[in-house]
């Protein structure tokens, strides 16, 4: 009895240790996407290829950079043997690359073989513009003027076709989202019964398929009177003011803590007695004085405006904006009124008068300030790598660093420090941000590069700009 239960026993634990061990299997990572969200909408996932946007290229350490969504991707490439189609269908090798002839931004697919971990472009393509026959294209000019006389003295409706995330930030005026992903679900409620009735759809510009994609599903639905306004927002607001309402400003840019400058543009005097919180007091009747409370116009600052509840002084304000470069200018509909009437928070008392504006840090970007701390008096905690080639650290190197190219790094992995935090740096950021997320890639969890120009003297010193 007693050799049976020692059996039973036996077996117990055998099949436990089996079970736990089977539980403690790593689980597989999620598989990486491969295509920007936005490209789903017309394209499928193909084997070696990667679509999304072009995000800089490093001729020193032969990489390329794209994004896909918030994802970043490395390739490396070889400048005579890569094949580069631009957005006119020409095909060239890695020139086609130098002198930004390729647009930070801009939609491309990149076709590439893979060897010992390593992914290496061997086509680069270009997102060419949408073809339309020209009588379903209108132009800026007399979408400014539809815009102007409004849509039931211009006859027309006016459709948004990105998606809502998009559409919340800024649209056009007069302007219902009906993104091209849920259009089959959405049509029949936003569309309207005649389909006479000139309709116009727009989206993010020449290279954007979904406006095209939009008209091409309402003409299948039997509309007769389309029309495709191709240069869509970015054409827009070089010129031209955007809106959106007190949700999406609540939901779209302060609840998601996005940088932007908000301008109430009432009198002081009012404006006191209840404004949306983060305001800068600028009064309509003073703009000329007061633009130089604002970012300089080169920093492109998204600009949201206010008024009491009309619009008209708001419109004043974007106008003069406008005339002043100054782009990315949206009004608030409905003004302080809307939003009080929303039941959103209200603030009282004093507003600023100085308008700051600090974008957002790209991932792993290490603040200047922070790292000329650093550099002065490198922590024992901290190993800068500069990632430059041999070459051109001869000029000069932070106290302390190391230099790894960054072409290197996965050769050189054993130089690299597992137990201190890891700051890159190279002469402009490209490369440094490129070599960031290969670190991060080998595994490396505390790593920061810095995105600036780093010029250094003969005598040691060195100069950081940000631009």
């Amino acid at each position: 009895m007693k050799k049976t239960f020692n059996l039973f026993l036996f077996v117990c634990l055998a099949l436990s240790y089996t079970v736990s061990a089977f539980a403690a299997d790593p689980q597989p990572a999620p598989k990486k996407a491969t295509s920007a969200k936005i490209c789903l909408n017309c394209h499928k996932p193909e084997p070696n290829a990667f679509r999304g946007y072009f995000d800089g290229v490093a001729f020193k350490s032969k990489t390329i950079q794209m994004k896909v969504d918030e994802a970043t991707e490395l390739f490396k490439f070889d400048e005579d043997e890569i094949k580069v189609v631009n957005t006119a269908g020409k095909v060239g090798d890695g020139e086609f690359l130098k002198g930004n002839k390729v647009k930070k931004g801009h939609e491309i697919k990149v076709e590439y073989t893979e060897k010992d971990g390593v992914k290496t472009a061997v086509k680069l393509i270009e997102k060419p513009p949408v073809k339309l026959p020209p009588e379903m294209v209108i132009n800026t000019a007399d979408m400014e003027k539809l815009i102007a006389q409004g849509p039931e003295k211009g006859k027309f409706l006016l459709y948004d076709s990105r998606p809502a995330p998009r559409f919340q930030e800024a649209a056009m005026p007069y302007a219902k989202n009906l993104p091209f992903p849920a259009f089959d679900k959405l049509a029949s409620q936003l569309l309207p019964a005649d389909k006479s009735q000139l309709v116009i759809f727009y989206c993010g510009g020449l290279m954007c398929n979904l406006s095209p994609g939009s008209a091409d599903k309402a003409k299948k639905l039997g509309y007769t009177n389309i029309k495709v306004y191709t240069e869509g927002m970015p054409a827009w607001s070089k010129n031209n003011y955007g809106v959106l309402s007190a949700k999406f400003l609540k939901d779209a840019w302060i609840a998601k803590d996005i940088p932007h400058v908000l301008l109430d543009v009432r009198p002081a005097a009012v404006a006191e007695t209840g404004f949306i919180k983060g305001a800068v007091s600028f009064p309509a009747d003073k703009v000329a004085k007061l633009l130089k409370n604002l970012p300089p116009a080169d920093k492109k600052a998204p600009i949201m405006i206010y008024d009491a509840n009309d619009g008209v002084q708001a419109a004043k304000v974007a106008k003069a904006l406008l005339k002043a470069k100054y782009g990315k200018i949206t009004i608030l509909t409905g003004g302080f009124e809307g939003w009080k009437a929303a039941s959103y928070d209200v603030a009282t008392g004093k507003l600023p008068v100085k308008a700051t504006y600090v974008p957002k840090p790209r991932p792993g970007e290490i603040a200047i300030d922070e790292f000329k701390k650093i550099a002065a008096a490198p922590p024992a905690d901290v190993q800068i790598i500069d990632v430059r080639n041999a070459d051109e650290v001869g000029s000069g190197m932070f106290k302390g660093a190391i230099n790894i190219p960054a072409e290197e790094l996965k050769e050189n992995v054993a130089k690299i420090p597992k137990d201190k935090k890891i700051i890159t740096n190279c002469a402009t950021g490209v490369r440094a941000e490129m070599a960031y997320h290969t670190l991060k890639e080998l595994g490396f969890k505390d790593v920061k590069f810095l995105n600036a120009i780093v010029e250094f003297e003969k005598n040691g010193k060195f100069k950081i700009t940000k631009d």
